[in-house]
């Protein structure tokens, strides 16, 4: 761990905050000691929910190195991530998250993930957004096609 990287996120996450872009949160993805992709949260200044700090960090970093993959990265972000950025974190393959502010303390200045991380355990029928499945054949249909298809670029 390099602090370093740390008051980098940390920077970026007071910088774009008061350049109104969106919320306190930056990010930095490290590999070989470098950093390779930056980000800090975007939602309100680009009109897009998913525009939080590791996210656009992950695809700056991506974008850079041109790969999906940043397997043998770090991410340094100024809080701990909420469930949508670490299903990112995971699904870039990123080797390790150092964080700053707890999800305690996001939802003490009225950012509260934890309401995400208590609807993701719940079965489909309990959770606040009605989830209905339908149209499950035809889209089983694309999946066994996926499965044939020779030349796929698997992820």
């Amino acid at each position: 761990m390099e602090m370093k990287f740390m008051l980098r996120a940390v920077e970026l996450s007071r910088e774009n905050m008061q350049a109104g872009a969106g919320g306190p949160f930056g990010a930095v993805i490290v590999k070989d000691g470098k950093i390779v992709g930056e980000g800090w949260n975007k939602v309100t200044s680009s009109n897009d929910p998913t525009a939080h700090a590791e996210v656009s960090a992950i695809r700056d970093a991506c974008s850079k190195i041109k790969d999906f993959s940043l397997e043998g990265a770090e991410i340094y972000t100024s809080c701990e991530p909420c469930p949508m950025c670490l299903a990112a974190i995971y699904w870039a393959r990123i080797d390790k998250i150092y964080y700053g502010n707890t999800r305690k303390d996001a939802a003490d200045i009225q950012f509260d993930d934890d309401f995400l991380y208590q609807e993701i355990p719940k079965d489909i029928k309990d959770r606040k957004i009605p989830m209905i499945q339908c149209g499950h054949s035809e889209a089983l249909n694309v999946f066994k096609e996926w499965t044939a298809k020779t030349d796929k670029v698997p992820y």
